[in-house]
């Protein structure tokens, strides 16, 4: 038996919906009570399913249940419950249309106006731990289905997915219904929704496939505009920062103080995130357009690693130090702030800081100032543009034992180095990564000395850190993020009094580089391993 009958003439030429029906479905009970109390004020037949209805029920609200309008119980452990004609024409039908309207007459189905639906708690399952079945049970069918549906057809029907939306809502409902406006942007939140669902669910086959090395055969990567940038990369060019669903990098921090971000803020100080947390000692990095000017972990027995770290990263090369980008993978402290008062930085970020040093950093307004969330990591897998596609690749990452590792390079020229001399080399090779190619690194102590990057032939990049290192030179290690393809580049290192290096080793021309390592008596490493940065 048909329900009380609709009056076509309020869906026709007419930009307010009255909501005269609601069907709610939700796994996240939030703020569900509050929109039930809204809608009983206006009258509105609520129809539910399951725990829904049970809740709202059990708090004293009238409840149609889904089964008394389809004639069917719900089946097959819940997996049925919504699909059935009965539901969805009362979704789908376009009142503008007389057909449409004609035909719910016909069959005696009542439309509905408004429709809320979140959908199984799939992601929250997946990141507990849960496996096999337990995962495959919250793969929601009826609750997507009603969400399209409901969204298709936003020129008569609300489609809520999230208890954000709901205050909106309630005050619609109170002062006459729907705006079309409304229901629009409603439709578009409800399909990003289910968009990143399936992507969720799509990236858990994907994995326990392991397509093709584990890389996926099909790459969905959702993010939301944060906000829109003042320009990018330079003034006439539009931009915006975007956070990716799930992600806890850079674009998640939280700016303390400071002017606003820019494109170029963000680039350099994910870049110094690259390089400070290489190091597992207490790092500092400073960045200037993406490449290092300083990279150094803390002094031995220092009384304030942080601080320390920050200060022999400085003294690499104070000149670029100047307006550049500070990353520590420590809590920054007051004496490291201190350090800084006096010296030009656009940005710094931290996983935490100091509530003194925040203090001192108050005094530099122009200073951004970033705190990494709780649960940064580095990411798995690095993403990047390109001409009508995108590249995907395995992040490039040293392992956590390092030290082990390096026991195992090939040690083709000199003396093994004692521990002190060992860690320096390893300090040198870990810096490297975080150098654009190509990349020479010295390093003295564990932190830099010299740099040479981005050049176009090795050897040059070789005379740059040299340059740069002036006197340090002599006595420091060096490494270099490919193999040598000629033995000039190296010469440069050895006439200025390297006493160790370390390359990954490849080239054709292996023998002569070893050749003169051996001919200078300094010590040469093969890694095995390159560390492209481009």
């Amino acid at each position: 038996m048909a329900g009380p009958s609709h009056d076509p003439a309020l869906y026709r030429d007419r930009d307010v919906v009255p909501v005269r029906r609601a069907l709610v479905s939700v796994s996240e009970k939030a703020g569900l009570l509050e929109l039930a109390t809204a809608l009983a004020a206006q009258g509105i037949e609520i129809v539910s399913t399951g725990g829904s209805a049970a809740m709202l029920r059990d708090a004293g609200y009238d409840v149609t249940d889904v089964a008394s309008i389809t004639g069917f119980p719900e089946s097959l452990g819940g997996r049925v419950k919504t699909l059935h004609p009965k539901v969805h024409a009362g979704l789908l039908a376009d009142l503008r249309l007389e057909d449409h309207e004609r035909q719910l007459d016909e069959l005696e189905i009542q439309p509905f106006e408004l429709v809320v639906v979140n959908l199984y708690p799939f992601v929250q399952t997946v990141a507990s731990g849960a496996t096999g079945d337990d995962v495959v049970e919250q793969i929601d069918i009826g609750g997507p289905a009603m969400v399209r549906a409901s969204a298709k057809n936003f020129a008569n029907v609300a489609i809520v997915v999230s208890p954000e939306s709901y205050p909106a809502v309630i005050e619609s409902v109170r002062t006459g219904g729907t705006s079309l406006a409304q229901r629009r942007e409603l439709a578009a939140r409800a399909f990003a929704h289910t968009c990143e669902y399936d992507r969720a669910v799509a990236t858990w086959f994907a994995e326990g496939t392991l397509v093709q090395e584990d890389l996926p055969a099909h790459l969905t990567i959702k993010a939301e505009r944060q906000t829109t940038l003042r320009y990018g990369e330079n003034s006439h060019q539009r931009a915006a920062i975007y956070t990716r669903v799930g992600g806890h990098g850079i674009a998640q921090a939280t700016q303390l103080q400071g002017k606003e971000m820019s494109y170029n803020n963000y680039v350099d100080a994910d870049a110094a995130l690259r390089a400070a947390f290489d190091m597992i000692k207490p790092a500092v990095a400073i960045i200037k357009h993406a490449n290092p000017c300083g990279i150094a972990v803390t002094a031995p027995n220092a009384l304030d690693p942080i601080a320390s770290a920050h200060l022999r990263a400085h003294e690499c090369d104070p000149v670029s130090a100047f307006g550049g980008v500070i990353a520590a993978n420590r809590m920054i402290t007051l004496k490291m702030a201190e350090n800084l008062r006096d010296i030009f930085t656009e940005v710094i970020v931290a996983p935490d800081f100091e509530p003194a040093a925040l203090e001192v950093f108050k005094l530099k307004k122009n200073l951004r100032v970033l705190q990494l969330p709780a649960d940064w990591t580095q990411e798995r897998m690095d993403v990047r543009l390109v001409s009508g596609g995108l590249l995907l690749q395995e992040a490039d990452r040293f392992p956590d034992d390092i030290d082990s590792v390096a026991k195992d390079w090939q040690l083709v020229s000199g003396e093994r180095p004692d521990e002190e001399e060992m860690s320096n080399l390893i300090f040198a090779w870990k810096a490297c990564r975080a150098v654009k190619s190509n990349a020479i690194v010295l390093a003295k102590g564990s932190a830099t000395v010299g740099i040479g990057m981005g050049q176009v032939n090795r050897v040059d990049s070789c005379r740059l850190a040299v340059e740069r290192a002036g006197d340090r030179a002599a006595g420091s290690v060096a490494a270099s993020d490919a193999f040598f393809p000629f033995a000039d580049g190296p010469q440069v290192l050895l006439d200025a009094g390297i006493s160790a290096i370390v390359q990954p080793g490849g080239s054709v021309r292996d023998a002569e580089v070893i050749e003169a390592a051996q001919a200078a008596g300094v010590t040469m490493f093969f890694t095995g391993e390159r560390h492209f940065f481009h």
